[in-house]
């Protein structure tokens, strides 16, 4: 098993002062041996941490001592420090499927890990999932934890993940539930799969037998043009029409049974069905706010009232990017700060912001873009989608934009414009086929992806 290696050491903090170095290789803290981050963590915690390093081939042992609880200052290069526990079922619509070649291994992961679903909100199938891992969840408390539902009929469950183990895997969701795990649900509709009918009793499954779930989003599939299973297409208009009036007649069926709204449909889907979102209060704290449920409420209102809007339990949380937990993410997982990746952009001098602005983004962002700065009087301000030929297929989000695409849009585009560009398509500075910010044929400025940055901005800019 590969050591876990120290990137970072803070500054006055206990690590520092009692001599561990970047680059330093843990082998073990009190005797025991880490499998991830999590247990680093814990052991991390207590007021005396003997620690077994590896510096430059050598082992040394480093005592720290401190206050118990007090962080040990030290920023660890991985969240997993044993084997990512990878998937085993064979989805015709998993995107690691739909992934050119060429591009970063790490990206071709295709994970199915109980702890990465705590650590960064990864959507876990359970088929994996033993009674060891449950008796580590029940006993660490690792709690919120993101699971895959797509359909609650055991049947059509399992032909779906080409998996027989998928049609019992969902007893694990009941054990966690039961424990009070707090656990988030994710069905993804694949036209003709599990959509209709399919999906009526899905969510009649999901109210029956899992009511304690906090959240379930209902996402369309997304089909890029490397997908090899014909049986995947995207959804027509009227497809998309009847999925949101599905979870929103389920909606309603929640909020009277549980007193809880429960499921909602992602915004894709009332772009894609030319619909109205619901109002911001209907999503009760956006909890699934990263799954692309709400985004756009919380946008729309950040914006107006310039403030940044918070999902539940603490914030929205802090990705940027495509599979960051692998590219771009603290090894701590989405709750911590990030201290690296690539610089927001600063203050723009005086000449620039007399320059006309251009924001750049994907094709559905521009659909709510262009009324929402029309409405608050930013009529001169330009939005320019960014088609997305690297991926093809119907994927138009900001977070998938590429380098490649970015410069061909680019390349068209007259001088004397000030770019700004969303940082959620960004993780450490790279974009997701691994080109750069210095690839592209003219400078552009990384602002966050939050409505009331955006609004402050372009005020600055008036």
């Amino acid at each position: 098993m590969p050591l876990p290696q120290v990137v970072a050491v803070a500054e006055h903090s206990p690590a520092e002062r009692f001599g561990v170095w970047p680059g330093d290789e843990l082998r073990s803290m009190n005797g025991q041996v880490p499998r991830d981050v999590i247990e680093y963590q814990l052991l991390a915690d207590e007021p005396v941490v003997d620690l077994e390093v590896v510096r430059g081939g050598v082992e040394l042992e480093v005592t720290v001592v401190k206050q118990a609880g007090e962080p040990l200052g030290l920023e660890i290069s991985a969240a997993i420090f044993d084997r990512v526990r990878t998937c085993d079922n064979h989805c015709e619509f998993c995107f690691i499927y739909q992934l050119p070649k060429g591009m970063r291994r790490n990206l071709y992961v295709k994970d199915d890990d109980y702890r990465l679903s705590f650590l960064y909100g990864n959507f876990t199938t359970l088929t994996r999932f033993t009674e060891v891992d449950l008796e580590r969840v029940l006993d660490q408390r690792l709690s919120p934890l993101y699971v895959s539902i797509h359909a609650t009929d055991p049947d059509v469950r399992s032909a779906m993940l080409r998996n027989r183990r998928g049609a019992i895997s969902l007893r694990w969701l009941r054990c966690l539930l039961d424990h009070g795990i707090e656990v988030h649900g994710q069905v993804v509709i694949c036209p003709g799969l599990n959509d209709s009918a399919v999906l009526h009793g899905t969510l009649a499954g999901i109210l029956d037998r899992f009511p304690e779930l906090v959240s379930v989003a209902v996402v369309p599939l997304g089909v890029s043009r490397y997908s090899k299973q014909p049986a995947m297409r995207p959804h027509t208009t009227e497809e998309a029409r009847t999925a949101v009036e599905t979870v929103d007649e389920w909606r309603q069926r929640f909020g009277r049974a549980l007193g809880r709204r429960v499921v909602w449909a992602s915004d894709e889907y009332y772009l894609l069905a030319g619909l109205p979102f619901p109002e911001p209060g209907e999503y009760e704290g956006f909890p699934q706010h990263e799954n692309g449920v709400g985004m756009v409420r919380a946008f729309e209102q950040g914006f107006d009232e310039g403030v940044p809007q918070k999902a539940s339990g603490g914030g929205v949380p802090a990705r940027t990017g495509f599979f960051a937990w692998v590219e771009g993410a603290p090894a701590e997982g989405y709750r911590a700060s990030r201290t690296g990746g690539v610089s927001l952009a600063a203050p723009a001098p005086r000449a620039a912001c007399d320059q006309p602005i251009t924001i750049l983004t994907g094709g559905y962002a521009e659909l709510v873009l262009r009324p929402l700065l029309d409405r608050c009087g930013f009529d001169r301000v330009r939005v320019l989608p960014v088609r997305n030929d690297f991926f093809g297929g119907n994927i138009a989000v900001a977070g998938l934009i590429t380098g490649p695409d970015l410069a061909r849009t680019l390349a068209e585009e007259p001088p004397g414009c000030r770019y700004l560009l969303p940082d959620v398509c960004l993780s450490k500075g790279r974009f997701i086929d691994g080109s750069s910010l210095e690839d592209l044929p003219c400078a552009v400025e990384v602002v966050p992806t939050d409505g009331a940055s955006l609004r402050l901005l372009l005020e600055e800019a008036r």
